[in-house]
């Protein structure tokens, strides 16, 4: 069985080093706390019971860094330039893409696995944004009430969101033993993932 566990945690919101206030075409991500899902033993019953992920290339001026990766490498005159800390977003873009990629993958690790929509307990979303986890809902026909949503209190957590959310949604106990719990996500480059987790 795995756990998702927090380590760091602190409350105080705080940008992105990668975000620069100087950008306006993405808003900045705030990782305010650093959590991190540490897969190992323990007593608890549980298993992952499918994965799903991809990538696409060549959406990734979509959303992206400027420099910083193999296009266009960090040094001296992208840190001049200051290229390093802007991220690109063309939202409308992301959005579109986002909402398919996760329904898909979602969709996906739930046939991998033999099992319906209905029998999931809770839906965690990476947390991009509200508009986007709520079309997600929709296009997975889930009601909200079984979705887990903790943007209100952190924001954006860029990798952090689907580790952070599920440590919450476990101390609140709306996901408990014997719970299955879908898992979908979606970030720069374009890529996405999926995993159907039996707790």
């Amino acid at each position: 069985m795995w756990t998702p566990r927090t380590s760091g945690s602190s409350r105080a919101p705080v940008s992105s080093g990668g975000a620069s206030p100087r950008t306006t075409r993405a808003p900045s991500i705030s990782p305010s706390r650093r959590p991190a899902a540490v897969i190992g033993e323990v007593e608890e019953s549980g298993e992952i019971l499918a994965v799903e992920a991809g990538t696409d290339g060549s959406r990734a001026d979509v959303l992206c860094l400027e420099a910083g990766g193999t296009r266009q490498p960090f040094n001296l005159e992208a840190a001049q330039a200051g290229l390093h800390e802007n991220i690109v977003m063309h939202g409308r873009e992301v959005f579109k893409n986002a909402v398919a990629r996760m329904s898909a993958a979602a969709r996906q690790v739930l046939a991998t696995a033999g099992r319906e929509l209905g029998s999931v307990a809770m839906v965690v979303p990476h947390q991009a944004n509200l508009r986007i986890v709520r079309a997600v809902a929709r296009a997975l026909d889930t009601p909200m009430e079984r979705v887990f949503v903790n943007l209100q209190e952190y924001g954006n957590t860029g990798s952090a969101s689907i580790p952070l959310a599920l440590s919450q949604a476990r101390e609140q106990g709306r996901i408990r033993e014997g719970d299955l719990v879908l898992l979908t996500s979606f970030g720069a480059g374009f890529h996405w993932a999926a995993a159907l987790v039996q707790f």
